[in-house]
């Protein structure tokens, strides 16, 4: 299942090829209209029958140049990614020390989900006056992605409904769904602005008409002006009926595949079934009430808005297809104290049902070299045994640095923390340093943290690094532009900082950046991977280098993956983390299945001796992140693919 991760994306980028050609065709369509019933209406109008193409012509490309101001405006709106989204819905930023318990229970969940996916924890908005029971995902990458949910699915839905609907989200997030319901957005903008364009325009002709002569209204600019108004309206808005039918071609498949993730997931069907058979019951349904709902009509978990055509399946079909012995019959709406209460996701509680001896189920297996070898099976395939392990390794970690992770000043002493070298001379040059640089209440949690966060297991990193970012994002532009600065000097009053330590933070400067930096969206502009022989190169040689195990042998290992690509072995002084840096920019920019043959190399070569290290585990998670190709943790367990692997690692 795991290549499937790659087909999705690739089947995200046909989609949205889909959606640009379809664009264009609808613009043809409404432009050509324009002209044809503008002149029919000119030469009806004018006394003599004589036909003019000028104002046809002057009407199409008014139209023309409506439909794309429009749709670049709205697209330049929503550079801002999903944050502007659910800000104009009404959403308001739920931040990771909130106290409400009804909020703590929904960022409970979307973490536990976010960290056993392999996926920065994104932000979560709540629309608080929105009593439908909804959610959606959005955003341009799992970088800047936001979860929101309406009060009405918060507070209605049991823990187990809630994990079904943010895992059905995760799935857009995971899929690359979101990026293509931004764009469908702005698409649809242009065209409907044309026929709010046209409507003002008639209601300007028959203002102005009001006091003038009969002769005067006789007058053929006038009749021009009100017929040129009308055929805007009627097409803008034939123009959006069309537009919703390609939304509803759009959403409907996605959405399925959506809720099988999410079972997948989760291993609990009446979870989402049980979240759906809700919203069934429920007196406000998935409503959203909000004046600016329709624009993103496609993006909720369930239909939002009524309209002639849903960008939905029916809800009956979607739970059938989770749940085959449904009834039909909707269970009744359970009060909200018999849904949400302190025992289970109060305030403070992290996890749920992790046995005291957590630790040693999460630390006391070894990785599999098996599961390594079939890295890429695991991408973007996360299930119950991630979340599971997911439970165990926050309850393993010491309560004052997962605090500490949670609130902006905290989350900045662990990751000042987790940097702070081991040498006491090195340490001292960076204690003074930061003393200096940091903010003085930050730097004295920072040194109260180093002690915990020097115990944390190596498979806690990757997983605390995200789980910072929320409480990061909530930073001020002064406080980022102070931890960046602070950041920069740590690292590089530590020059051995190791592979696995650059890697993790560059990860987190890489998913926080979007957040208060002009950071373009990701591209594919790499179809083959003949083009980056150099970069590979450098990937494979620094990975051969980094390993325990002969050097030529991990790198030939890793080469046997990369097809035909010239590489060669390049000596350690040729691999600092500096060309390593350049050349990830470079490989995340390839196609989805050229990223899928760089994990199987990377694997390949970690696994050459047959023999993974916990570190090594870790840093293949880590490399794939920065590939974009979220990786949820490396279990023993696991199911592999034999049949996608059935030669091993020289196939």
């Amino acid at each position: 299942m795991a290549t499937d991760f790659f087909e999705r994306q690739a089947d995200a980028r046909r989609n949205t090829k889909w959606l640009i050609a379809m664009f264009v065709l609808a613009v043809i369509a409404v432009v050509g209209s324009t002209f044809v019933l503008t002149a029919v209406v000119v030469t009806a109008a004018d006394r003599h029958g004589q036909v003019r193409l000028d104002v046809p012509l002057l009407a199409s490309a008014a139209a023309l140049t409506l439909i794309l101001v429009g749709t670049l405006y709205k697209m330049a709106q929503l550079a801002g990614g999903g944050t502007v989204i659910a800000e104009r819905l009404g959403g308001r930023r739920v931040y990771p020390n909130t106290n409400d318990p009804v909020e703590r229970r929904v960022l409970n969940v979307v973490e536990e989900m976010a960290l056993a996916s392999g996926v920065p924890v994104p932000p979560v908005f709540m629309l608080s006056s929105e009593e439908g029971i909804n959610a959606f995902a959005a955003g341009y990458s799992p970088s800047d992605a936001v979860v929101g949910i309406t009060r009405g699915c918060a507070q209605q839905l049991t823990r187990d409904q809630l994990q079904g609907v943010v895992a059905h989200e995760f799935s857009h997030i995971l899929n690359g769904d979101m990026r293509l319901n931004l764009r469908l957005i702005g698409v649809l903008h242009g065209i409907l602005l044309m026929g709010l364009v046209g409507r003002e325009v008639l209601r300007f002709a028959s203002y102005s008409g009001g006091g003038r002569s009969d002769r005067e209204r006789r007058n053929d600019a006038g009749a021009y002006v009100f017929f040129i108004g009308l055929a805007f309206m009627v097409l803008g808005f034939v123009g959006l009926f069309i537009g919703n039918l390609i939304k509803a071609a759009a959403s409907r498949q996605r959405e399925y595949l959506a809720d099988a993730s999410a079972v997948q997931f989760t291993r609990n069907p009446e979870g989402i079934a049980g979240a759906l058979k809700r919203i069934g019951a429920a007196v406000f349904g998935s409503k959203i009430a909000s004046p600016r709902a329709a624009e993103a009509s496609h993006m909720y978990f369930a239909e939002g808005i009524s309209t002639l055509f849903a960008s939905h399946p029916p809800l009956t079909d979607r739970i059938r297809r989770v749940d085959p012995q449904w009834d039909g019959v909707y269970p009744p709406a359970l009060p909200a104290d018999a849904v949400v209460g302190f025992g289970r996701d109060g305030v403070g509680a992290l996890v749920e049902g992790t046995p005291a001896d957590g630790r040693q189920d999460v630390y006391g297996k070894p990785v599999p070299v098996e599961v390594v070898r079939h890295a890429v099976d695991q991408v973007a395939n996360p299930t119950e045994l991630h979340r599971e392990y997911v439970r165990e390794l926050i309850a393993a970690m010491p309560p004052a640095v997962t605090q500490a992770a949670h609130e902006p000043y905290g989350a900045r002493a662990v990751i000042f923390a987790s940097l702070i070298d081991q040498d006491a001379d090195v340490r001292a040059a960076q204690l003074r340093v930061l003393e200096k640089a940091a903010d003085a209440n930050v730097y004295e949690l920072t040194l109260k943290l180093m002690p915990a966060v020097n115990q944390l297991d190596v498979r806690a990193l990757l997983p605390l690094v995200d789980m910072t970012l929320p409480a990061l994002r909530a930073l001020s532009s002064s406080q980022y532009e102070e931890f960046n600065k602070c950041f920069a000097y740590l690292v590089q009053a530590d020059q051995r900082l190791g592979l696995f330590e650059w890697t993790l933070h560059q990860i987190l400067l890489r998913h926080l950046r979007p957040q208060f930096e002009k950071v373009r969206p990701p591209q594919v502009r790499y179809y083959g991977l003949q083009q980056l022989g150099s970069q590979v190169s450098v990937l494979l040689s620094t990975l051969a280098h980094a390993s325990q195990h002969d050097d030529d042998l991990a790198f030939q290992a890793g080469a046997k993956h990369v097809g035909e690509v010239s590489v060669e072995l390049l000596p350690r002084e040729a691999c600092s983390v500096g060309q390593l840096d350049a050349a990830l920019r470079e490989l995340r920019q390839a196609a989805p299945k050229l990223r899928a043959r760089l994990v199987d190399a990377t694997a390949a070569c970690i696994c050459a001796d047959l023999d993974v290290s916990v570190e090594e585990g870790e840093l293949l998670r880590a490399i794939c992140d920065m590939l974009n190709c979220p990786m949820p943790p490396l279990l023993a367990g696991q199911r592999v693919s034999p049949s996608l692997f059935a030669a091993g690692m020289d196939r």
